[in-house]
């Protein structure tokens, strides 16, 4: 086990004023069986899970983050991803630039494995279902057999104010 030592930092007991989704930033440490060490905010130390980094990370390696909990025991828990819908629009802006990068054509499903999604986008399969399902949702993307593909934007007929209407690529 690599740990770092901060002669500057030092850890305090007292968790006062963190909160849950609280965006902070993290200072790698120490990787450890159960995950990785992180100096929050310069002052106190959290984990991340090896189950929820979906990154390479590097001892010493300076990164944004966020509570996901303060535990009965004063620990931290930590999260890379935003909390809750907002990792799923992020996620579905990202999905779209790829997408737009590629030609409007990725062959990446709901089917494709945990690791080629992590690898792509950072992200678990789980939350990146969402984010497909929500572009799916808004007709953004059609899902086909082998990938997803980015619909074209109909021009909008003047008469028509319902809103904003999609055709499927042919």
């Amino acid at each position: 086990m690599v740990k770092i030592e901060h002669k500057k930092v030092q850890v305090k007991e007292k968790h006062a004023g963190f909160y849950v989704g609280q965006k902070v930033a993290l200072l790698i440490s120490a990787r450890t069986e159960m995950g990785f060490v992180a100096v929050v905010n310069g002052t106190h130390k959290g984990i991340l899970y090896k189950n929820e980094v979906f990154q390479p990370l590097k001892i010493g390696q300076e990164i944004d983050g966020f509570i996901k909990k303060v535990r009965d025991d004063k620990k931290i828990d930590l999260r890379l991803q935003k909390p809750g819908y907002e990792a799923i629009e992020a996620l579905s802006r990202k999905i779209v630039d790829k997408l737009q990068k590629q030609g409007g054509y990725m062959a990446v499903t709901d089917k494709s494995r945990p690791k080629v999604i992590a690898d792509l986008f950072g992200t678990s399969k789980k939350t990146y279902k969402k984010a497909v399902g929500n572009l799916y949702k808004r007709r953004l993307i059609a899902l086909e057999k082998n990938g997803i593909r980015l619909l074209e934007k109909k021009p909008q007929n003047p008469a028509r104010r319902s809103g904003v209407s999609y055709r499927r690529p042919k």
